[in-house]
């Protein structure tokens, strides 16, 4: 018997990497395995992002170059799912540029890609195929019962959230993934006692805002009691979270953070800009001294926490003061690191139809953050250097060299072998370089 394979493309934030890895259970199901690449792939599956212009220009382009592989291998099986093909009228695009597709499905039913395959298979014997299925739904169903093949390592992927509700102006998300969906605590817990009991480490919760877990649901569910519950649970683990919106950061999320050694000094919590001006056209619903307040109250529970940040330049309307509001912030507050990006208008969204910053200003802009912010994470990384922190080996990316994150999520390089992966070790930082730290262990032992 010959044993079909396939292969996923994953572009996006990690919500589409565990997505991915819901697709690739779905076809484990019917018997596939992974392929070593797309070349010796049956089923080809791109599941796609459309948070920013240049991230679809690269999907099309990539899409693009798969009619080589369908013309030397007609019989494999091409399917374009996620955000891209969620937005209205795209999928109708993508068959007439790309008429080689195969199938077509949005973000809420990528589940179905088992049924679409089996449907494809079956169909080509008489005529060929296509199935392109977008539903358009607000608030689509949770799926309780989808298989998942995970591939992060010692981490797992816990959705406690799907889509949102914030519309921010500049954000494709709420028209792509629909409206807030928690699912219930109760099957969160059981998932996650399952997961610690197959040996993983590291337990991420994700959702578009984790903080607005539970606002959807009548059992008095919210996002500090699911962490309690969460960091009580026995044995030696690691809880992550992304990402945060600053609207519905709470003093109560901050306490229990505090409370419990097992849930990461770790917040990525995204400001976006540090001008209440752009803040409002943005529709972020808080302003530039609520944020900082909530960073006090980080920094006073939990001196050493590690804070990250998503920081846009170029939104329409932004001025040269608006500008130094955040790169003043952006000094205040000395995020650990910070995701820098120049704003894309985004067709369908209320700020795409505003008066656009020139590019030539926004290239400035981002050169001028970037060397600030890369200058404070330089800085706070040479404050490692001598320390001995709590590492979790993550990787093997080459023989005898492994990686791993502090809690506060710094990554750290340092020898060892392969067998440590999955271990809590004791790592002294020897060597700072810009955001990156190198180590060794210290005698060599687990962590209990």
């Amino acid at each position: 018997m010959v044993t079909k394979a396939y292969h996923i493309e994953t572009y996006g934030c990690q919500m589409n990497v565990h997505d991915s890895e819901k697709i690739a259970g779905a076809l484990h199901t019917l018997g596939y395995v992974q392929a070593k690449d797309a070349f010796s792939a049956d089923v080809i599956v791109f599941n796609t992002c459309c948070i920013r212009d240049t991230a679809e220009k690269k999907i099309l382009g990539n899409i693009g170059d798969l009619k080589h592989i369908k013309t030397h291998r007609p019989d494999v099986i091409i399917a374009i799912v996620g955000c891209m093909t969620q937005q209205k009228g795209i999928a109708e695009q993508l068959v007439k540029k790309f008429p080689f597709i195969d199938i077509i499905l949005g973000t809420s039913n990528a589940n179905e890609i088992a049924d679409k395959v089996n449907e494809i298979v079956a169909s080509r014997a008489q005529r060929r195929h296509r199935v392109v299925v977008i539903p358009r739904m607000e608030k689509p169903a949770i799926n309780e019962n989808e298989p998942v093949f995970r591939t992060s390592g010692t981490n797992a992927w816990v959705n406690i959230i799907y889509g949102c509700n914030n519309f921010c102006t500049y954000c494709i998300v709420p028209f792509v993934r629909g409206r807030e969906r928690s699912r219930a605590p109760d099957v969160i817990i059981e998932e996650i006692k399952g997961l610690l009991g197959q040996g993983y480490k590291e337990i991420t919760l994700l959702g578009q805002n984790v903080n607005s877990y539970g606002s959807d649901r009548t059992d008095g569910s919210n996002f500090a009691k699911l962490l309690a519950e969460i960091g009580q649970l026995p044995g030696k683990f690691r809880l992550r979270f992304m990402t945060s919106h600053p609207k519905d950061f709470t003093s109560e999320v901050i306490d229990v953070i505090a409370a419990f050694p097992n849930i990461c000094n770790n917040i990525h919590l995204p400001v976006q800009s540090g001008s209440n001006a752009v803040l409002k056209a943005m529709n972020r619903k808080y302003t530039r001294e609520k944020y900082l307040d909530i960073i006090r109250m980080i920094r006073l529970k939990m001196p050493d926490c590690g804070i990250t940040s998503d920081i846009m330049v170029g939104f329409p309307g932004e001025t040269d003061d608006d500008f130094r509001d955040t790169l003043a912030l952006v000094k205040e507050v000395r995020f650990s690191n910070a995701f820098t990006f120049v704003y894309s208008p985004r067709k369908g969204t209320y700020a795409a139809t505003l008066d656009q910053v020139p590019h030539e200003i926004k290239k400035e802009r981002i050169t001028e953050l970037v060397s600030v912010q890369n200058e404070i994470t330089k800085e706070l990384s040479e404050q490692y250097v001598g320390g001995t922190f709590e590492v979790l080996a993550e990787d093997a990316p080459k023989e005898n060299l492994l990686c791993g994150r502090t809690e506060s999520g710094r990554l750290v390089s340092f020898n060892g072998p392969s067998e440590y992966v999955g271990q809590f070790l004791q790592i002294k930082v020897t060597k700072a370089k810009a955001s990156a730290l190198f180590g060794e262990i210290i005698n060599g032992k687990q962590c209990e």
